[in-house]
């Protein structure tokens, strides 16, 4: 059986049943754990070839969802990533 999308498992991570989508009210905060535990869970569909990579794809459906990552939009927590300033919590 297939795994949920990866939306859903961000839903769940979260804690909520549906995302607010608007900007200007988004509220939803995922922790960069709880990201990189929904690319875990998702490996085996990911394309990235390693976790930090995987954990980008996950972020990028947070984009789409109005989901921040640790108090950072999602788009700033990519260039964040990008930067290496994460890279200790990827092990």
């Amino acid at each position: 059986m297939p795994k949920p999308w990866t939306a859903e498992l961000v839903k769940k991570a979260l804690g909520v049943q549906k995302c607010n989508g608007s900007l200007d009210a988004a509220t939803e905060d995922l922790p960069l754990e709880k990201a990189i535990g929904v690319a875990k869970e998702k490996e085996a569909s990911l394309t990235g070839a390693d976790l930090k990579a995987r954990t980008r794809e996950v972020i990028g459906t947070c984009v789409a969802m109005r989901v921040k990552i640790d108090g950072h939009w999602a788009k700033d927590a990519l260039k964040i990533i990008d930067d290496g300033e994460w890279d200790d919590r990827f092990n």
